[in-house]
């Protein structure tokens, strides 16, 4: 019995300090950090001697792509919060990478659109660029659409450089 006694009466101390109704005691965990609070920023003298940018870093790359010779297929597959948009193109030459749908449209600016209009772009290597079968020249490349960028939207439009595809909704 004393033992219990003992271990309740131990118990009920260690845990009195977690408590609320202790205030700002040192060994409540609630109180460790403290409350936040806001500091003025001291925006005193800058050091001249470092540049604010970089000398070295590279500016924003210049878009080399180019538009896919052919769409070749193109399907609006539903899924769960949107829907994904896959097309298949083809290619003039091999070398090509960094296959892209680039939007014709900002929904920003623009606002809901009853046409989503994308262009099938590509990147190619300098190196030459050898004939090969249309089968190893296919690109495929895909992109989700939210519900919000689909509300509103009737079809939606994928172009190349010697056709465009589109699909109803």
């Amino acid at each position: 019995m004393r033992i219990i006694l003992t271990t309740a009466l131990a118990s009920a101390l260690a845990l009195s300090g977690c408590g609320k109704s202790t205030g700002g005691a040192k060994y409540n965990p609630l109180n460790w950090f403290g409350k936040s609070r806001s500091e003025a920023r001291d925006s005193g003298p800058q050091n001249p001697l470092i540049p604010k940018e970089s000398a070295f870093k590279r500016g924003p790359a210049e878009d080399q792509s180019v538009l896919v010779a052919q769409v070749l297929d193109m399907t609006l597959e539903p899924t769960a919060g949107g829907a994904i948009l896959r097309v298949t193109g083809l290619s003039p030459t091999l070398g090509a990478h960094n296959v892209t749908l680039v939007p014709a449209f900002d929904l920003d600016e623009d606002g809901p659109q009853e046409l989503l209009s994308y262009s099938l772009k590509a990147e190619y290597s300098a190196r030459s660029r050898p004939a090969a079968p249309p089968r190893s020249r296919e690109l495929s490349v895909a992109v989700f659409l939210s519900d919000e960028m689909l509300r509103g939207v009737r079809s939606v439009q994928v172009s190349g450089a010697e056709n465009s595809r589109s699909v109803r909704r």
